[in-house]
């Protein structure tokens, strides 16, 4: 049986839906931030799940740029001197917290008011190179016991899988959270934000419900991948993540995880393993050649490029879930 580790949180709730950010201080901390040239708030994404929520919420009331551009692999994004020192000037910084270690440091030390961490906007949890319904984690080595952390920086907690965006729901729960930040940043568009920010819920509920319902019933549960992100998604409909790299996608994987990985491909069922389009597929190909499994692609999301299955995150994770039914036998 499946044991959820969960970070604790002190209201997360609560903090979702007040709209907590985190806040530096370079003057007052309720003023509102002032607006580019343009008239516009100028807000600076880390990566595109983040610059999907603000050009989502902030509609033509911001003008969004991103640290990572199309094509380049998040974990891996370097800053130069001269993105560093305009992030200063941003009115809104948005990212999160956990995948970028180069972004977290340049962001601390930004001093812009109005900076939000994403993962401080829903719970995390710890996932491990197998995550979801049944899994167990006992083979991994990674047991962590559970500790309070109140008033801590959640996304810096050691281990705290930080790929929240591949569930809708823990999605939704940030997009509220940013909604907030947005309406307190730039009070004169509130009305316009709080409508935009419950059009993009609604979206992610009724992606929520395509995914419940075309994973309702399917062969197997099991799914192997090459980058261990989708332990939330595993999670939200009972499926069981194995990934051959954990969640860092550069990781290599150890002979007894690929010997292990075959074992549990026989033994579930397993008809596919999973790559992505940002990092290589040697290994997701050779583990397939050695099983005789097909491959495909798992997109995590963390880049919209011209090989994206879609043009935008819904229609990226759509395409996620066509995937996954196929490979996991969809009934």
């Amino acid at each position: 049986m499946n044991v959820r580790r969960l970070i604790p949180t002190t209201a997360v709730a609560g903090a979702v839906a007040l709209g907590l950010v985190t806040l530096t201080a370079c003057g007052g901390t309720s003023d509102a931030a002032d607006k580019g040239s343009d008239g516009k708030l100028d807000v600076v994404a880390s990566f595109y799940p983040m610059q999907y929520l603000a050009e989502q919420i902030g509609g033509g009331h911001v003008a969004v740029t991103t640290l990572t551009k199309p094509g380049v692999e998040p974990h891996d994004l370097e800053l130069k001197p001269k993105q560093i020192g305009e992030l200063g000037e941003a009115d809104v910084l948005l990212y999160l917290k956990g995948i970028q270690p180069a972004v977290d440091e340049a962001i601390a030390q930004a001093g812009v008011k109005t900076t939000v961490d994403a993962s401080t906007l829903t719970a995390l949890e710890v996932h491990g190179t197998g995550a979801g319904e049944g899994h167990d984690h006992a083979h991994e080595g990674e047991e962590h016991a559970e500790e309070s952390h109140e008033g801590h920086d959640h996304g810096s907690e050691a281990g705290a899988d930080p790929h929240v965006w591949l569930d809708p729901v823990k999605y939704a729960e940030v997009a509220k959270g940013v909604g907030a930040a947005f309406e307190k940043a730039d009070p004169d568009h509130a009305a316009d934000y709080k409508a935009n920010t419950a059009a993009l819920v609604k979206k992610l509920g009724d992606l929520d419900t395509e995914f419940e319902t075309g994973l309702k019933n399917t062969t197997t549960r099991t799914f192997i991948t090459t980058h261990s992100a989708f332990g939330y998604l595993a999670e939200r409909y009972h499926l069981d993540q194995e990934g051959i790299s954990g969640v860092d996608p550069e990781s290599e994987p150890s002979p007894a995880r690929i010997k292990e990985l075959q074992d549990v491909a026989k033994a579930d069922k397993v008809t596919t393993v999973f790559f992505e389009t940002l990092a290589s597929d040697k290994t997701a190909k050779t583990l397939a050649q050695d099983t005789g499994l097909k491959t495909d692609v798992l997109d995590p999301l963390e880049g919209i490029t011209d090989g994206s299955r879609g043009d935008d995150y819904i229609e990226v994770m759509q395409a996620n879930l066509a995937a996954l039914k196929t490979a996991l036998g969809a009934k």
